[in-house]
């Protein structure tokens, strides 16, 4: 049985504990706020490019009159023999079971795609996708193919895949999410275009925390490419959070300051929804090729990046109710162990008073 000295120790260190729990929590506060803001800056232009798409969509025809061609690949749907599944995992652990869902119903997607004879592709965002995921696969393979013609006047490039394993890893970026930026977003849905259109991949999935609100989340796989409808989000799998997980959210939002509802509309978003509405002819001065040659990559670029900022969201709100449970439990471990402190001094007392008492009917 531990004596009151080794209590007082494991008291102390769980005091130490609660206390870098409790700092760990508000920092995470501070950054959920934060994500929740750039998520919702983040989508005003987002519907403002659906609108002007789908505007375009409405008023020309979606293949060339003169070669029957469709405008452009993104549109194009063919049978799905190779899948590319982008995770989107955090970059840090101490965040309850974030990761591990993630990684769960990707694996569970993919599980069932093997079955079904195709062949998988991921990319990994975040360092945990990177660790737990990027470790039990190879690396894909490509060569780069270079052909001169007419005397090294012409030269033709190709990229070439070589398949090993039925499942590889694309590419990996494990820094993303640390410091997200637009910029980075895009070379990422250029690559995946790239890769689209020349056949190597025949869909696009997501793996990702669809983020609303603290209590409004869910782990979904979405279907990225092909397009079906502009604007729409084709989900094929979702997990919802359990009524015990959103209890334990809300007390973590209550507590740090942060509301548990869905943030109203601002008026920004409510005219954004308004852009390329009306019922008028617009003239382009464009051709819709070119229109979408140059609007369609972004679009595909808008849609990752809102993926991204809402994971990092969904992340900081895991990580601040993890904490809250840590501290909450720390805070109860201590009554338990001051309590059995006191029970054992105190029986210390009461032997060392029997041994007087004892020692003096002796004499």
């Amino acid at each position: 049985m531990a004596n009151v000295l080794d209590l007082r120790r494991r008291i102390r260190s769980v005091k130490n504990t609660r206390q870098i729990t409790k700092a760990m929590k508000m920092v995470s506060a501070a950054k959920l706020r934060r994500a929740q803001e750039r998520a919702l800056r983040a989508r005003p232009y987002a519907q403002m490019l659906t609108n002007l798409l789908e505007s375009l969509v409405r008023r020309t025809d979606a293949y060339n009159d003169q070669t029957g061609e469709i405008l452009h690949p993104l549109f194009e749907e063919r049978e799905e023999k190779n899948v590319l599944v982008v995770f989107v995992a955090g970059d840090k652990g101490f965040a309850g079971a974030f990761n591990s869902n993630i990684i769960k119903a990707g694996q569970a997607f993919i599980g069932v795609r093997i079955e079904q004879g195709k062949t998988v592709d991921m990319e990994l965002i975040g360092r945990k996708a990177v660790a737990h995921v990027g470790k039990r696969f190879p690396m894909a393979v490509y060569e780069k193919k270079t052909e001169h013609y007419d005397n090294d006047l012409a030269t033709h490039h190709e990229i070439l895949r070589h398949r090993s394993q039925p499942i590889e890893v694309a590419a990996t970026h494990a820094d993303l999410l640390h410091s997200l930026d637009f910029d980075r977003v895009s070379d990422i849905a250029r690559s995946i275009i790239d890769r689209y259109s020349r056949k190597e991949i025949d869909s696009v999935y997501l793996v990702y925390n669809e983020f609303k609100s603290v209590i409004a989340q869910r782990v979904v796989v979405e279907k990225l490419l092909p397009i079906r409808k502009l604007g729409s989000h084709e989900i094929s799998a979702a997990e919802e959070m359990a009524e015990e997980q959103r209890e334990a959210v809300a007390h973590a939002a209550a507590s740090s300051g942060i509301s548990a509802n869905v943030p109203e509309e601002s008026v920004i978003e409510s005219e954004a929804k308004k852009f390329g509405t009306a019922d008028v002819d617009y003239i382009f001065d464009q051709s819709p090729e070119r229109l979408f040659r140059h609007l369609m990559p972004r679009y595909i670029t808008t849609q990752l990046f809102h993926a991204f900022l809402e994971s990092v969201a969904a992340e900081h709100a895991a990580r601040m109710t993890a904490m809250d449970s840590a501290t909450t439990n720390a805070g109860e471990m201590i009554d338990a162990l001051s309590l059995q402190m006191n029970r054992v001094r105190q029986a210390a007392i009461t032997k060392e008073i029997i041994e007087i008492v004892s020692g003096a009917a002796a004499l």
